[in-house]
């Protein structure tokens, strides 16, 4: 079914190694307060340009996710139920030292905590916005395992802007995500934000080159138009280690360009598509 070999990257994949005073003052703040970025974590190529505008997606809630996805490079395992108190008030307070008025907060996913931990993201939200009150949250959650009373205490914080990602097409979910993530779960949990705080943006995001077919990429923003997401990221897949699924193709710029075409004729307001776009790349740019 996939390919087993590996694919030589092109030309326009090839990334700067991360440097500079800038990487080093974000680099140093987040060691300094024990803070986790998915930047990190997942390997994320737009690291160098990210941090070196001071910019940085924070991931709250360990390390360590309950889920093993095959396309994710962040540790799997289970933190039994432990977490940071103060993590709150940490993440608060390198935004404020970093001046950041637009901040991306994501987390692990953490099926060992009886509220998957929404309590403690809504709290991560108000604490920034108590010690940063011109600062937009853009939160980035899990499914929550689909609870409506976990998701709200998410939109009830009042971020900006809260994204899910749908990661790949229908028909690859299975395969590629955990068994405990869906497709249509996702779906739900986009359109369950909406119905509680049709105010608030919502965004969603997957990879392309896992194997999927063109139509099924116009099936999934049909699908994301249809639950009334507003932003919607496209990005090549990598493959983070050798564990990891292969990369099955290698689009090129002016395929993304025709994805992003095609989703604006669909009707979604803001599609970010490229070959390095990931869910938070140049979020405080989209609204």
């Amino acid at each position: 079914m996939f390919k087993r070999d590996y694919l030589k990257k092109p030309d326009w994949l090839k990334i700067k190694i991360p440097s500079g005073d800038e990487f080093k003052e974000v680099y140093d703040l987040l060691k300094k307060y024990n803070l986790s970025t998915v930047c990190q974590e997942a390997r994320c190529p737009n690291m160098h340009e990210c941090w070196s505008k001071k910019s940085a997606t924070i991931m709250i809630l360990g390390k360590m996710c309950t889920r093993a996805c095959r396309f994710c490079a962040v540790e799997t395992g289970n933190p039994y139920g432990q977490i940071d108190p103060e993590e709150p008030e940490h993440v608060a307070e390198v935004i404020k030292i970093l001046g950041l008025k637009y901040v991306v907060i994501t987390s692990v996913d953490r099926d060992d905590l009886d509220d998957f931990g929404s309590s403690h993201y809504a709290q991560t939200i108000k604490s920034i916005k108590e010690k940063n009150p011109n600062t937009k949250v853009e939160a980035l959650i899990p499914d929550f395992s689909l609870q409506e009373k976990y998701l709200k205490q998410v939109v009830h914080a009042q971020p900006f802007v809260i994204g899910h990602n749908v990661e790949t097409v229908k028909k690859l979910t299975p395969y590629i995500r955990d068994r405990r993530c869906g497709y249509e779960k996702s779906l739900n949990v986009l359109g369950i934000i909406k119905k509680i705080n049709s105010n608030i943006y919502t965004k969603s995001g997957f990879m392309i080159g896992l194997g999927e077919e063109k139509d099924e990429i116009v099936e999934t923003l049909r699908d994301l138009k249809n639950v009334e997401v507003d932003v919607v990221t496209i990005g090549q897949y990598l493959q983070p280690t050798k564990k990891h699924h292969f990369v099955q193709k290698y689009y090129t710029p002016e395929e993304f360009d025709e994805f992003k075409k095609i989703g604006e004729d669909i009707g979604i307001q803001h599609i970010l598509s490229g070959p390095l776009v990931r869910s938070s790349y140049h979020a405080s740019e989209v609204l």
